[in-house]
């Protein structure tokens, strides 16, 4: 194959927010060779090169000036089966939640509670995605990435990858790596995770009362559906704060102020605050300021309600960490990724 490069090319079917901004250069890569063919033109061309899935994690405030890459491999295969485990590889630019799907048509459970998560299976690693008590990290088996400094391939486990919350080391070298398959540990015969949030009351409510994986993702559909908006209705990136983590003490104070603080104690004594319930305290929910405003029923969401542009949105972010910051004293970090 070979890489068909296009100039001067809107970006707004390639970015969930819908924010309409221009690739000064814009390929989409098939396989591992035309990864390597967009890293050689970008050198050429003497411009950057910034590589994108799904375009679900990022926020584009101007046009950009370099080559934009789509990751737009696809392959899933089973590596292993031994009737209990399953080693499932997935290339980079498979859709996530299609793959969700597949897996569990397949009769494979693990991946069920990170079902209807916008993104690609490579920009999955990136931000250690998780959803409903269980993290990328929690079924990772290892993954293929190409160094751009180096041109080699090298394969990462668990430990290498250097997962955190919201985070991992791809995230920390931004535009060193670019990931090109990503390897899962799945089973036939998995512990279900029905604890965080409203997933077991669901289930409860449909009569369910012996679960299997497929249930489970139905039922985190469903209430996915109701809380956050469709990217392809109304423009969105999902959650676009991280939930803080702060000490006891500070916890404690706020508790004092506020019975109902939604917190959550962590395993070295500080206790993770749910954003979402800090904006809406706050008073933003369903705030809206020309086409940018947050999300009338989930206020960890901001969205484009047609022609926002992207430093509109980035300038609705930073009003709402200031206002967080001030009644709180909490600082909240932005998800997704400012270009």
């Amino acid at each position: 194959m070979s890489l068909v490069v296009r100039e001067n090319l809107s970006l707004k079917p390639f970015n969930t927010f819908g924010v309409d901004v221009r690739a000064r250069w814009f390929a989409e890569a098939r396989d591992d060779g035309e990864v390597r063919e967009g890293i050689a033109l970008a050198e050429r061309l003497n411009h950057p090169l910034l590589v994108i899935g799904g375009g679900s994690n990022l926020l584009l405030t101007a046009d950009v000036e370099a080559l934009v890459l789509r990751m737009a491999s696809r392959g899933i295969r089973v590596l292993a089966d031994d009737g209990v485990d399953v080693l499932v590889e997935a290339e980079a630019g498979e859709p996530w939640h299609p793959f969700v799907l597949w897996t569990l048509e397949q009769g494979f459970g693990g991946l069920e509670n990170l079902s209807l998560i916008p993104g690609t299976v490579g920009a999955a690693p990136m931000q250690n995605i998780g959803a409903y008590g269980v993290e990328i990290k929690d079924v990772f088996a290892g993954l293929t990435a190409l160094d751009r400094r180096t041109g080699e391939l090298r394969e990462f486990d668990l430990a290498a990858c250097r997962f955190a919350y919201r985070d991992s080391l791809f995230k920390q070298e931004p535009g060193r790596w670019v990931i090109l398959r990503v390897r899962f540990k799945l089973g036939r015969r998995t512990r279900l995770h029905l604890d965080y949030g409203p997933v077991r009351q669901r289930l409860q409510a449909e009569g369910i009362e012996v679960p299997t994986p497929r249930d489970v993702s139905r039922a985190i559909c469903a209430i996915r559906s109701e809380k956050l908006p469709d990217p392809a209705q109304l423009g969105n990136a999902g959650s676009f704060f991280k939930n803080p983590v702060v000490s006891a003490e500070l916890a404690g104070r706020l508790r004092a102020e506020h019975s109902d603080l939604v917190g959550y104690p962590q395993a070295d004594g500080q206790v993770k605050l749910a954003a979402g319930w800090l904006i809406e305290r706050a008073g933003w929910k369903g705030f809206r300021e020309g086409d940018a405003g947050v999300h009338r029923h989930q206020a960890l969401v901001l969205v484009n309600y047609g022609n926002a542009s992207g430093l509109e949105l980035q300038g609705l972010a930073r009003r709402i960490q200031a206002d967080i910051a001030a009644k709180f004293g909490v600082t909240l970090e932005m998800e997704p990724n400012l270009i």
